[in-house]
């Protein structure tokens, strides 16, 4: 109880609502500029190198960047924020809270949404664009990760489009989870009062929002959206953070709601929680692992393993480092 005690003090004497507010509007044109700035760097790169040589390798290395970016992400700010959240003295004391790991539970089940979304979602490709009977020849989704082009499969859809549309997929669910990471982010800043708090968070999640777009748009400049869609989901990842701020300050504005109350606390733990299970999965198993060990590219050019490898080293470094101050 002694911690909770230190905690309010130190907490009060860095309440300041007016600087508290100012520090939010600047922050709301500042992430916003960094995410547009993440997401559409890689996206206009990909555009700019499509056609050439060194397209697909380059897609790759932004592919495993992005993947270390998200890993890192979901273990290093994520997780430790949600089980921070949960075991926190105004909830951990009290039932159901302190006699089981909520945290690890509900980022399992994250883990396991995600799982299902991909199995659901692909045994629908398979089986949609499956060959009618007695024609042409059957290739699972799995089969078509591998890099192989040009073979005809189900109704004339080559492995090039089965790919192209695991890798939308992919995409859309890894937002969903960035997402759900990003309202978090932004309402529980928006309810703070807390200038001692936002004040160094600012620059920070505006470095995070980079590197974090980056990862979520090279996945999206491989799946080769329509520009239409591309802009949709960029607005949605640039904008996200900022309304989430933007929505924090009116529910604090009405209600007087405190971002530190063990409801508050609840909330953000197993919101948090839910999207680290979510983006763990994503890294692992459709970023990490199809590209490592499905990918016949990678596994044509010794080098290109080992550049890939670093950039995944580097993304998981780049975004651990900003865990010093976010």
């Amino acid at each position: 109880m002694s911690s909770c005690v230190t905690d309010t003090a130190r907490t009060l004497a860095c309440r300041d609502g007016a600087a508290a507010a100012h520090l939010k509007l600047v922050s709301l044109s500042v992430i916003f500029f960094a995410s547009i700035i993440g997401i559409s760097s890689p996206i206009v790169l990909a555009r700019y190198f499509q056609g050439k040589p060194v397209y697909d390798k380059a897609i790759l290395i932004i592919k495993c960047f992005a993947a270390g970016v998200i890993l890192s992400t979901s273990l290093v700010h994520v997780l430790p924020e949600a089980f921070a959240a949960l075991s926190d003295c105004h909830v951990a004391s009290h039932h159901p809270w302190k006699d089981f790991p909520f945290a690890g539970l509900v980022t399992l089940v994250g883990a396991l949404m995600a799982l299902l979304v991909d199995l659901t979602a692909s045994s629908h490709l398979e089986q949609s664009h499956n060959k009618p009977s007695g024609a042409g020849e059957y290739l699972p989704v799995a089969a078509a990760q591998d890099g192989t082009v040009g073979k005809k499969v189900g109704s004339d859809l080559s492995n090039e489009e089965l790919a192209k549309l695991k890798q939308k997929l992919v995409s859309q669910v890894l937002e969903i989870g960035i997402i759900f990471h990003s309202v978090i982010i932004g309402v529980t800043m928006g309810m703070s009062q807390n200038k001692c708090t936002i004040r160094p968070l600012v620059m920070a999640l505006a470095f995070h929002q980079i590197f974090e777009g980056m990862g979520l748009g090279g996945c999206i400049a491989q799946a080769d959206f329509r520009m239409g869609t591309v802009a949709y989901m960029c607005f949605m990842f640039s904008g996200t953070t900022p309304m989430g701020i933007v929505l924090g300050m009116i529910i604090f504005a009405v209600t007087g709601y405190n971002d530190s109350s063990p409801n508050a606390l609840i909330m953000e733990g197993l919101l948090g929680s839910m999207s680290s299970g979510i983006l763990i999965y994503m890294a692992l198993v459709d970023l990490i692992a199809l590209d490592f060990f499905h990918n016949k590219l990678m596994a044509s050019h010794t080098w290109l393993k080992k550049a890939s490898f670093i950039a995944l080293a580097l993304g998981s470094t780049s975004m651990s480092i900003l865990a010093i101050w976010a």
